[in-house]
């Protein structure tokens, strides 16, 4: 099944609907959708790494706009959905407190999902409770997204037969390592936030 996934994929990534699809994926990804842009933008630089510069900047562009939408999520839905949820638990206090403490690193925790497998997504969406300011987000994100997405489709340009042909040996491992990369940037959310 999951040859079948990364074969689709990457017939995906060679066509002409290719990039609207990574600038969707990176835009909704950055604020509610699971699933990371690297699963399009790694296929389609290795379908034409001539390309490698113009994928990482719509994939930058889109996640960073994308952002906005789970920064909007944060600051518009939380008193009608969080903070019901935190006073029915007596955690109110607590939560302002944290929040407080968020909005003196959260730059530096933006950057870090910004850069890493960690869920991006919670983050914006957790500044936008917190009100990080809104320039400071911006500038993380844009750093961030763009550090990863440019290297990650700069090494592929670089080095993508060898690259292509690892990831096509070890598709089962690199999936599961993903998974345990997404799954404990969730678990450390919960004890580091």
């Amino acid at each position: 099944m999951l040859r079948r996934l990364y074969d689709w994929v990457m017939s995906l990534a060679a066509t002409r609907h290719a990039e609207r699809a990574l600038a969707f994926v990176s835009f909704i990804e950055s604020s509610i959708f699971p699933i990371p842009p690297d699963a399009l933008l790694i296929p389609m630089v290795l379908a034409d790494r001539r390309k490698w510069f113009r994928i990482a900047l719509i994939c930058t562009i889109a996640s960073v706009l994308g952002a906005y939408l789970g920064y909007a999520i944060g600051a518009f839905f939380f008193d009608l959905i969080g903070r019901p949820i935190l006073e029915l638990y007596g955690k109110a206090d607590a939560f302002a407190e944290m929040s407080a403490r968020y909005n003196e690193w959260g730059g530096w925790a933006v950057l870090f999902a910004a850069l890493t497998p960690f869920p991006y997504k919670v983050l914006t969406i957790f500044s936008g409770v917190t009100g990080l300011n809104l320039l400071v987000f911006t500038i993380v994100s844009i750093v961030g997204r763009a550090g990863r997405f440019f290297l990650v489709a700069y090494l592929l340009k670089r080095f993508g037969a060898p690259i292509q042909s690892f990831i096509e040996r070890r598709l089962g491992l690199l999936f599961t390592l993903f998974m345990v990369l997404l799954i404990g940037g969730f678990v450390a959310l919960r004890y580091l936030v």
